[in-house]
């Protein structure tokens, strides 16, 4: 009897949802084994990335162990996929100890996702990149809140007491207030007034959340004034270094620390796989998931190029529409096996959530031409159930 094997290339959100999906649609073949799912990443855990604010602002844990939320029979490599033959149905990884192996496949699931894009050497500051970027934040505002305490003079004292976030979407936003919130609480530790703690916000754009109404933009800033984080609008920051942020108005503000939260860019490993990519560089997809001239291989989240074929909407790169592409997935690949119409994708409803600092939070949805926010803890609760969601975490 011969076995087919399922490859799921990353670990992150949209691979994880992809083998939950996959797994729920073939289970039959998985239970007689006829089947095999094999995840392959080179982590060896699912990284929390939509939490890396946290990382950076205290010393919360955002790894997670995939046998902890992976269904039963889904097998993990500990590898670094280096090239896809298409014609063999094979890839090439680098193991664990860097020697070169291979692996058959006869269903394949891109989902390498995205990386953060970085600030320019030149540029100074630090991005928000990946967790060894969060403990470097981390560890330079609570040396700065050290050094705060034994300063005389006040404007070296008041640079150290203040952060800079470059960058205003949903991981700026979020970055911002728990930073200022883990700032205060760490200056009243060491005896500094929590008041002469500052954080800046940079925002390129007019308002805040362009995603959305004016009015959900309008109030995330009164709710982070509330917590002591000062926006900028109509300005971006050009260079951090020795303190001094330069700006694109041509102003400049002082910061003992600037962390840069510049968005997203599909994964440039996608490059070397020799996938047909769209000039930005996502993976080229139709109405399916299913990648442009290559058989039985698929592709989602972050590095794919997935539109709505009745809107000409655009997935915007969120760990929701990853989840929601993942559960369709599996029945797109359910229905390929057998011949049958496949299911085509569909937008996800609008709907986004804020962490606006521990305990509180924003919702904004439609729905009938109706704007619904919800605020405060509930909003809270209502994130931090997305965030649990996105990593398949059950409490």
């Amino acid at each position: 009897m011969s076995i087919r094997t399922c490859v799921i290339i990353g670990a992150g959100y949209a691979g994880i949802h992809a083998a939950k999906s996959i797994a729920k649609a073939f289970h039959t073949d998985l239970v007689r084994g006829r089947m095999r799912i094999v995840m392959i990443d080179k982590r060896g855990c699912h990284l929390r990335k939509v939490l890396l604010f946290k990382a950076a602002a205290g010393d919360e844990s955002i790894a997670v162990q995939l046998c902890d939320i992976l269904p039963g029979h889904i097998e993990f490599v500990h590898g670094e996929v280096m090239d896809i033959d298409p014609l063999s149905h094979k890839l090439q990884y680098l193991n664990e100890q860097g020697n070169r192996a291979s692996l058959l496949y006869d269903n394949l699931v891109v989902a390498v996702g995205s990386i953060v894009k970085r600030q320019g050497d030149e540029q100074g500051g630090l991005a928000l990149s990946d967790e060894v970027a969060a403990i470097r934040i981390r560890e330079q505002w609570r040396s700065n809140m050290r050094q705060a305490v034994l300063v005389s003079d006040s404007v070296q004292r008041r640079v150290l007491l203040t952060a800079a976030v470059a960058g205003a979407g949903i991981s700026g936003i979020e970055t911002s207030a728990e930073l200022v919130h883990a700032m205060k609480r760490e200056a009243s530790k060491q005896g500094i007034s929590p008041e002469q703690v500052s954080v800046h916000l940079f925002n390129a754009h007019d308002r805040l959340f362009m995603e959305g109404p004016e009015k959900v933009g309008n109030k995330l800033e009164r709710l982070l004034g509330r917590c002591g984080v000062q926006v900028h609008h109509r300005a971006k920051v050009l260079q951090a270094k020795n303190g001094q942020l330069l700006l694109s108005n041509g102003s400049s503000v002082e910061a003992g620390l600037c962390v840069w939260t510049l968005g997203l860019i599909p994964n440039p490993m996608l490059a070397q796989l020799k996938l047909p990519l769209t000039a930005s560089g996502e993976v080229m997809v139709d109405g399916s998931y299913r990648v442009k001239g290559m058989k039985n291989v698929y592709c989602i989240g972050d590095c794919a190029c997935i539109t709505d074929p009745r809107s000409g909407r655009s997935d915007s790169k969120t760990c929701k529409e990853a989840s929601a592409q993942a559960a369709r997935l599996g029945g797109v690949m359910r229905a390929d096996d057998r011949g049958k119409p496949v299911p085509s994708h569909r937008s996800y409803m609008d709907f986004y959530c804020f962490g606006l600092g521990p305990g509180k939070g924003l919702v904004w949805t439609r729905k009938w031409g109706i704007d619904i926010i919800i605020g405060g803890r509930i909003g809270w609760k209502v994130r931090k159930l997305t965030w649990d969601i996105a990593s398949l975490i059950k409490k």
